[in-house]
């Protein structure tokens, strides 16, 4: 699927509005750029970024760690901070990582903020079990897709 193909599968999916549709959307997300895992956070009024959906299989003391983000902390956290992209090829290996983020057992990692105009309100990462550079285009990918989600992401609560 190319990512032409991808938003409108996205669209499809949100105007379902069901309870599971954030969850569907990143489940089609991860499938698409072959990854095993993603979140998919809200950025509240607090600056904390709040776990909407996240795909099985991350364990749980991660999904825990995870709920609940303050702003800066992490990948997810610097995305949202910084309003641009977090990729890692290894999270395994890399210095800066929590343990927490490790213990996802993830090798590379992408995280793009997500946008609603020029307003951060939210995050959306994806991780490979293997080492992976993600590629400008892939990033962009990713960007695209997040801002497919952020108007809906901002108005839930």
């Amino acid at each position: 699927m190319t990512s032409s193909q991808l938003v409108p599968l996205l669209e499809r999916t949100l105007m379902r509005r069901g309870p599971d549709m954030f969850a569907d959307a990143l489940g089609k997300i991860v499938a698409h750029f072959g990854a095993q895992m993603g979140t998919l956070h809200r950025l509240a009024e607090d600056r904390h970024l709040v776990l909407v959906a996240a795909t099985a299989g991350i364990p749980e003391p991660v999904l825990a760690a995870a709920r609940r983000i303050p702003v800066g902390k992490g990948i997810a956290g610097e995305a949202a901070e910084t309003g641009k992209p977090v990729s890692l090829c290894n999270l395994q290996t890399a210095e800066t990582v929590p343990p927490g983020a490790r213990a996802t057992g993830a090798g590379g990692a992408l995280c793009v903020p997500v946008f609603l105009g020029e307003r951060v309100v939210g995050t959306l990462g994806i991780g490979s079990l293997e080492e992976r550079v993600f590629t400008p285009e892939e990033t962009e990918e990713l960007a695209a897709a997040a801002r497919t989600l952020a108007a809906l992401l901002a108005r839930t609560v």
